[in-house]
């Protein structure tokens, strides 16, 4: 390898480990967005926690930040779907970024 490849090839890498960077930069904050979005039902005094905190087995008392079982998937199907009390939630209230963010959090890296 010549030395002006060696410089190409260290500058393409330089690049993409920059585009990397800015990318995670860039990336919707998940638990901010939950706190945001779907605190006002799913946090404190919530009517969603009410309703939640009621299934016997919970041990999250109806907290989803405490739970251990959800999967990205399903908060986004949840999301836009909507399931017994929750509405579904259209693009124009969160957006695919921002849900998927949001399912990640909650997932805690489950798919």
């Amino acid at each position: 390898m010549s030395l002006r490849q060696a410089a190409m090839a260290a500058s393409a890498a330089m690049a993409l480990i920059l585009t990397a960077g800015a990318s995670a930069a860039n990336a919707p904050d998940g638990k901010a967005l939950y706190h945001e979005r779907c605190g006002m039902c799913h946090q404190t005094i919530g009517m969603a926690v009410g309703i939640l905190s009621r299934r016997l087995a919970d041990e999250s008392k109806g907290f989803l930040e405490d739970r251990k079982d959800l999967s990205a998937t399903f908060v986004r199907t949840v999301v836009r779907t909507g399931i017994a009390n929750m509405p579904r939630m259209p693009r124009g209230e969160v957006s695919d970024a921002e849900l998927q963010a949001i399912a990640d959090y909650l997932a805690k890296g489950r798919p």
